[in-house]
């Protein structure tokens, strides 16, 4: 069901807008002033206590390692997770804190304390059976799950049969654009969009729902938006997919917090 919008809301909205693009050159500014991981727990924990939402990564174990020694569950930390929460916080009336993002673990009961949850790279997860426990009971309690940063077939079949170990009767279910998802706070006006890269095929967008037509989790398939919030500072990729990047981002946090 699209949202019908008056147009003081429209108005608001497009201010939203431009505040994508204005905070940009905020962020490029802070950038030079800061180093991958140099932040200070102290600080991150006043902005956790402070925020109205924080922002979960899931670590897990994989067959390959990158950056620093870790896996592609940690693609993009922490400058996505500290752009996407700092350009929402400006653009909603949300308030978020940039510094607001914790990594857990599935197999942890501290995931149960946030609402969103982000993975990365799921093609090279493969879950134990105390990760599929609390998972599975995540997602029962109420938690929403955002799949970023994965292309090919062959990652797609093998993160369904993963999600087979957790619920063995629930499927991937491709998205269209009159999901209320795309609609919570912007208005996604289509999804044929740009990846940042080549992936060989277009982007898709696929559901995952419990028995009672909830969606628990929305995957993003050939294409890395969590990328794009990590170079948005950057002229790393052109502003159009990357602004279209920061919009769907910011709506899948404000769906995780009102459904």
């Amino acid at each position: 069901m699209k949202l019908r919008i008056s147009a003081k809301q429209f108005a608001i909205l497009a201010g939203a807008a431009v505040i994508l693009v204005l905070s940009l050159a905020t962020l490029q500014a802070q950038r030079r002033f800061r180093g991958m991981f140099d932040d200070s727990e102290a600080a991150r924990e006043r902005a956790i206590q402070q925020s109205e939402f924080v922002f979960a990564r899931v670590q897990f174990g994989s067959g390959r390692r990158g950056f620093g020694g870790y896996g592609g569950w940690a693609h993009d930390y922490p400058d996505a997770e500290e752009h996407i929460l700092q350009i929402s916080n400006e653009a909603t009336s949300v308030n978020l804190q940039k510094m607001a993002y914790v990594i857990v673990r599935l197999d942890s009961e501290e995931i149960f304390r946030y609402p969103f949850i982000y993975f990365s790279e799921v093609g090279e997860m493969n879950l134990s059976e105390q990760e599929v426990l609390g998972f599975r009971e995540y997602l029962n309690r109420g938690g929403f799950a955002m799949i970023d940063d994965f292309d090919s077939q062959w990652s797609l079949d093998w993160f369904q049969s993963q999600m087979r170990r957790v619920f063995p009767d629930r499927t991937f279910v491709e998205l269209t654009i009159d999901h209320p998802i795309f609609h919570t706070f912007y208005e996604i006006p289509t999804l044929n969009l740009e990846a940042p890269f080549d992936y060989g095929a277009p982007p898709r967008f696929y559901g995952y729902y419990d028995e009672k037509g909830r969606l628990l989790m929305i995957i993003n398939h050939n294409n890395d938006i969590g990328d794009f919030w990590e170079w948005i500072d950057r002229p790393m990729y052109p502003l159009q997919p990357s602004t279209e990047a920061l919009r769907l981002g910011i709506n899948y946090i404000i769906f995780s917090m009102t459904h």
